[in-house]
């Protein structure tokens, strides 16, 4: 029997694209040819897969859970609606979030990892790209999950708060997209080239100088708000901003997560 050495599953490797361990088993099937491994990855659908892997996904899942102090959040992405909904992809999406909290995985790297086969299998099934496209994790001791109709999800860890309050939060995440918390967390670099587009468009006006000041200032404090958390109108009491109604229940937002299904995708 050939012997199946590292060059040898190096070079079918880069005339498939297949990962080691198959090009090693095809190899060793075929006892070192490697046309006939490479119709082995074929028969195999290993060559399907690599193929189908350059499609775009952007239908899928948001999946989220919060349990032990932990919440996770990821995005399932596949090719069509249709996928979406099928019982294998919901439930793998699940099996996905119960594995995370068995075996405490808390990166994107370890979870693609360890369901490597399983999306394999389905890609070949389906005849469609499948990928864990992002996974998170949020850490403490208030954290509400909230995901609306699988396309949007938000994780959020707050003090102080109660269920219902938090509750009202995430959901108000979902449908306003804050990007921070707190004006202070606006990057200098964001805030400044909004500032700047501001100042160009205020120049055709034919006003003094201190008057186009208030103009691009009160611009620059709708902005603020607009992508502040703190600074929003609350989608439950619009007559209210959601930092009021943070101090009027004494409490704070530490952090959030909002996925958005195909975002990634888009941005």
């Amino acid at each position: 029997m050939i012997s199946i050495n590292a060059a040898l599953i190096k070079k079918l490797r880069l005339l498939t694209g297949v990962g080691f361990m198959e090009c090693k088993r095809a190899l060793l099937e075929e006892n070192g040819n490697i046309e006939l491994s490479i119709d082995n990855l074929r028969k195999s659908g290993q060559m399907k897969v690599v193929q189908k892997l350059k499609n775009t996904t952007n239908q899928g899942a948001i999946f989220s859970k919060v349990q032990d102090h932990i919440g996770v959040i990821f995005e399932l992405n596949c090719e069509t609606d249709f996928v979406s909904k099928d019982n294998l992809f919901i439930n793998l999406g699940q099996e996905i979030i119960s594995v995370a909290f068995l075996k405490n995985i808390n990166n994107l790297f370890d979870i693609r990892s360890y369901f490597k086969e399983k999306i394999t299998d389905l890609i070949i099934k389906f005849g469609e790209n499948i990928q864990i496209s992002r996974f998170n994790i949020i850490q403490g001791d208030h954290i509400f999950s909230y995901v609306h109709r699988s396309r949007i999800g938000v994780l959020v860890s707050a003090k102080n708060l109660n269920k219902e309050i938090l509750k009202n939060i995430a959901m108000h995440i979902v449908a306003s997209k804050p990007e921070y918390i707190y004006p202070k967390d606006i990057p200098d670099s964001i805030f400044k080239r909004e500032y700047n587009i501001q100042l160009e468009l205020v120049k055709k006006y034919k006003k003094p100088i201190n008057i186009l000041k208030k103009i691009v200032d009160g611009r620059m404090n709708k902005f603020v708000n607009n992508i502040s958390l703190v600074g929003q109108d609350f989608i439950v009491d619009s007559n209210k901003k959601v930092g009021q109604i943070l101090k009027d229940n004494k409490g704070s937002i530490i952090s959030f997560i909002r996925f958005e299904l195909g975002e990634k995708l888009l941005k």
